[in-house]
């Protein structure tokens, strides 16, 4: 399914992974008010649908990609605009900052409140209704409803966070927003491999789709991998994928997959 403001590929098996900022497209009315600067959508999770749609083809998974960037709305803020994290810097249902917290509208050009909700409508909605429709569409056809919700980020950003990122961070919500077994085995796999840092429920424990979705007593489990760009790309721009370390990440992202999929209420 091809929409104006995303892209929905449907599969074979339980899983959907959605990659809520991996758009770049900003619509010129918008670009036109921010500063130069933002025109190059520096804060894009680069190059995740090459990274995740030859895994989720070979295992039959749903994907659903977003055209547009998260500078004209982020598909992962809570559509009351609330913070995701509270007592840490944060950026909002549309966003005003880069993640480096310098101004993203020139002066005078920031969205109202009229804006915020004329995006919601346009961009945001659409693209949640679709999720929702998938996962209940394998809800019904499969029992149990998966999704994962893929990111990446800058390994140091200051204004987000202190220090260096680890190489991979798993996020359940503190483990509310899949089962505890299904915690347990996404965790394992990360013990297992010995070629990335990570950690489970750190910094990033999920934001508003891993949250609002996964919900294991109905049956749909969801979580969140936050990863660096270090682990596949270069974190400068023009932000090139590496494809040597692209090729090594991706049989953890496999494997991680896998056992998401093979895993079962009860287990």
């Amino acid at each position: 399914m091809t929409a104006a403001t995303f892209t929905l590929r449907r599969g074979r098996t339980p899983l959907l992974v959605s990659l809520p900022h991996v758009g770049t497209h900003i619509p010129p009315a918008i670009a036109s008010r921010l500063v130069d600067r933002a025109r190059a959508v520096e804060d894009t999770d680069w190059h995740l649908e090459a990274i995740y749609a030859p895994i989720a083809d070979e295992l039959g998974a749903s994907l659903i990609v977003p055209v547009h960037s998260r500078y004209v709305v982020d598909l992962n803020r809570p559509p009351e605009n609330v913070p995701m994290y509270p007592g840490a810097n944060n950026t909002e249902l549309v966003p005003t900052r880069f993640f480096s917290g310098d101004a993203l509208y020139r002066d005078g050009c920031a969205p109202d409140d009229a804006d915020v909700a004329a995006r919601l409508n346009a961009y945001w909605r659409p693209y949640h209704d679709a999720l929702a429709d998938e996962l209940a569409r394998l809800k019904a056809e499969h029992g149990v409803a998966l999704l994962w919700d893929g990111h990446s980020i800058k390994s140091t950003l200051p204004w987000l966070f202190d220090g260096t990122l680890p190489d991979l961070n798993l996020g359940t919500a503190g483990g509310t927003s899949c089962a505890p077994s299904l915690r347990e085995a996404l965790a394992g796999v990360l013990r297992g491999q010995h070629a990335y840092t990570h950690v489970v429920d750190g910094r990033f424990k999920g934001g508003w789709i891993t949250r609002h979705y996964g919900r294991p007593g109905d049956g749909v489990h969801a979580v969140q991998m936050e990863m660096c760009w270090s682990t596949y790309m270069d974190e400068q721009p023009p932000y090139r994928i590496d494809p040597a370390r692209a090729g090594r990440l991706r049989p953890v992202l496999r494997e991680l997959l896998r056992t998401m999929l093979a895993w079962r209420p009860g287990d």
